[in-house]
């Protein structure tokens, strides 16, 4: 798991008000409350004390007491009351548990997995979506597999008229021609312009390829993030959410600007999430095949021109994971 990122690792209406959540993300069992400030918190899901879940715990304002003997945990771990010791007992600093910074914004809860310095950067979403004017309806789909395949598949360019070849990629050319591939940052985008194969076409290189032409505009964000521009008034964006290493959840979202009256607009959210949710699964059912679970920079597969994007995504974890 790459540090020093911020990672989508809920939807903000899966805190609610009132009692804690418990799930684990990243590999690891996670607590979030939403205290009595309105403000989401995180910390491990495991008392310091004997090991019970927090989640079954019950919320003290803006803090969480273990159900097991009451040890009430604040948002940064700290333990601030042990029961049995009295009220007016102090707490050692031993007591306290692992926590994590996190954010609320566009609807999602966001989490920093590395160090907690005094200024952490701003969430990275997509600057274009955060715009006034879009209207969005999610859902969510659970892949049995390591986050970084759900998201190849997703900067795979190729497997379009293929995978796809009775929805979205039917009549899509076959020869993918680049893809112009830029990063800058966090954020990796890529242009792809598809040709039809008439025996005489071969793939242009990526200098070659003309953004104005593009049969795809696509861009990624690291920690977890993905949109598809469909235009000024259409995106398609996920989430790709890290459970642990054998399982991933994967939030889908469409956004529209070109529908504003708001029943209306949620029921053309409705139809295009489960239009978009058929698409996903295709890749679904093909992904799932894929050995080995988990990807690396080097790894015996034999790739050609059209797996830049992948290319690119994978040196970016290399070089933060030191490999």
């Amino acid at each position: 798991m790459l540090r020093d990122h911020w990672y989508v690792v809920l939807e903000s209406r899966e805190v609610p008000t009132g009692r804690p959540v418990g799930v684990t993300r990243l590999g690891r069992s996670m607590v979030f409350w939403r205290g009595g400030d309105g403000v989401v918190r995180c910390i491990h899901d495991c008392c310091c004390h004997r090991g019970a879940s927090l989640a079954a715990g019950d919320l003290c304002g803006d803090q969480l007491a273990c159900p097991f003997h009451g040890f009430v945990h604040g948002g940064d771990g700290r333990v601030t009351l042990i029961p049995a010791n009295g009220r007016a007992a102090p707490v050692g600093d031993q007591y306290r548990v692992e926590a994590w910074p996190v954010r609320e914004a566009h609807g999602f809860v966001w989490l920093w997995f590395g160090d907690d310095g005094e200024a952490l950067p701003p969430v990275p979403f997509f600057e274009d979506l955060a715009e006034p004017g879009w209207s969005w309806g999610s859902t969510v789909d659970d892949w049995p597999i390591h986050y970084t395949r759900a998201i190849e598949n997703q900067l795979d360019v190729v497997h379009l008229p293929f995978v796809h070849r009775k929805s979205i990629g039917r009549g899509l050319g076959t020869v993918v021609h680049g893809p112009l591939v830029e990063q800058q940052g966090v954020s990796l985008r890529f242009w792809v312009q598809n040709a039809e194969d008439d025996g005489t076409v071969v793939a242009l290189r990526p200098n070659q390829v003309n953004r104005d032409d593009a049969t795809l505009e696509l861009e990624f964000r690291f920690g977890n993030i993905w949109q598809n521009r469909l235009g000024d008034k259409f995106r398609v964006m996920l989430a790709f959410v890290p459970v642990d290493d054998d399982n991933t959840r994967i939030y889908l979202r469409v956004y529209q600007r070109f529908v504003t009256v708001p029943i209306i607009a949620d029921g053309v959210n409705w139809v295009a999430n489960l239009f978009n949710l058929r698409i996903l699964r295709e890749d679904k059912a093909v992904v799932l095949t894929q050995r080995p679970r988990k990807t690396h920079l080097k790894m015996g597969e034999k790739l050609i021109p059209g797996d830049m994007p992948i290319v690119a995504f994978r040196r970016y974890r290399a070089e933060r994971l030191g490999q």
